[in-house]
């Protein structure tokens, strides 16, 4: 288990440092990533691409993890994320990821999933909802 969260403590300390510090050694040659809202990359030479790529538009802030569950061949792992890409715009959200591991403890499979941090009761104050005028975000 320890090893498994270092792997993982130090993906998403190569996000927080914009520096590669071993993409290809932590993913199997053939894992499948699954953004939270729809990217998919198959394969460990294309998530380096992506994160070399992703690195020249946007900076990732803060990915704080909260909490892990192992069982198996398999870890979950909460955390807060807060990002901004160079167009102004900011992302903030809490997230899981899925994660399942070769026998080598290689990330093998990722899959995110992420959650609005301004939550709010629609029922506060009638029976009939109210929900926010705003603009959902892409999860």
């Amino acid at each position: 288990m320890e090893k498994r969260e270092e792997v993982i403590k130090l993906w998403f300390d190569m996000w927080l440092q914009k520096a590669d510090l071993g993409i290809l050694d932590i993913f199997a040659d053939n894992v499948l990533y699954i953004e939270g809202w729809g990217p998919e990359y198959k394969g460990s030479e294309k998530i380096k691409h992506w994160f070399d790529e992703w690195n020249t538009r946007g900076t990732v802030f803060q990915w704080d993890i909260k909490q892990y569950f192992h069982k198996g061949n398999q870890t979950v792992v909460e955390w807060y994320f807060k990002n901004a890409m160079n167009d102004g715009r900011v992302e903030v959200f809490d997230g899981i990821s899925l994660i399942e591991w070769t026998p080598d403890d290689k990330i093998c499979f990722l899959k995110e999933f992420g959650c609005n941090e301004n939550q709010y009761d629609p029922y506060q104050e009638s029976e009939t909802p109210h929900f926010k005028d705003e603009k959902s975000m892409w999860f």
